[in-house]
């Protein structure tokens, strides 16, 4: 299972040749990140199930510090829309 702030890999690789992304919204779609390029796409959730190859990192493993891109799952700021 996959959460936000996730990096995951997808079946095809981008355009750019890289094939990690990391998952910024949850929802009926899915808005994910090109680890590459930073290119961002939102997909259906169906779309993404059936591209998603596996899952490359958890945002709260603590191997996953010592990477360049990291950012704990507590420093992500979540918009609140009242």
């Amino acid at each position: 299972m996959y959460h936000l702030a996730d990096v995951v890999q997808m079946k095809k690789p981008h355009a750019c040749g890289e094939n990690k992304w990391e998952i910024l919204r949850l929802g009926a779609d899915i808005r994910i990140k090109c680890m590459g390029c930073g290119h961002i796409v939102m997909m259906s959730r169906g779309d993404f199930n059936k591209r998603l190859k596996k899952l490359v990192t958890m945002a709260n493993d603590p191997k996953n510090e010592q990477l360049e891109y990291y950012v704990p799952k507590d420093k992500i700021i979540v918009p609140h829309f009242d």
